[in-house]
């Protein structure tokens, strides 16, 4: 009996997003994906920075995030780097979104590629855009905390 643990290994992380939205919550969605993209996801060559989510017909999709084209495969069989991915999530979830989403006007935005058991992996934030002035006091609260960690650590 092996137990067989999770492995993560993060391709790609969405820090702007922590910023610019409050996240409410999250889900983890598998990606449809073509093999050329695959390679390229491995090799750690997707952006994540200006991507987001939408649920369009009772399923959703990941638009706008940039998969390079894979160096050695040929032009021929290489893929759109920022072609639109149907994102697979359980038919519940699709509806628990869809509800919040347009009710409340939330956003899905997506926070981190990963592999997890050599399954690509995208986490799906539902996120309310912050405004300027809760940005700044994000600042500000971070940058109290490194004050006070750097005072705890001279003494």
């Amino acid at each position: 009996m092996s137990d067989k643990s999770e492995s993560f290994k993060v391709v790609s992380d969405n820090r702007q997003a922590r910023f610019l939205y409050e996240i409410l919550e999250t889900y983890e969605a598998g990606v449809e994906l073509k093999g050329t993209e695959v390679k390229s996801i491995r090799a750690g060559r997707a952006n994540l920075r200006d991507g987001y989510a939408l649920i369009r017909n009772g399923e959703a999709w990941l638009l706008n995030v940039h998969v390079s084209h894979h160096s050695t495969a040929s032009q021929y069989f290489n893929h759109d780097p920022r072609r639109t991915r149907k994102l697979l999530l359980h038919k519940q979830e699709i509806r628990k979104l869809i509800g919040k989403v347009e009710q409340k006007g939330l956003t899905l935005v997506p926070l981190k590629m990963y592999l997890k058991n050599g399954l690509v992996k995208v986490t799906i934030g539902l996120g309310k855009g912050k405004k300027l002035h809760d940005k700044r006091e994000d600042l500000k609260q971070k940058q109290d905390k490194r004050e006070m960690e750097r005072a705890l650590k001279r003494y």
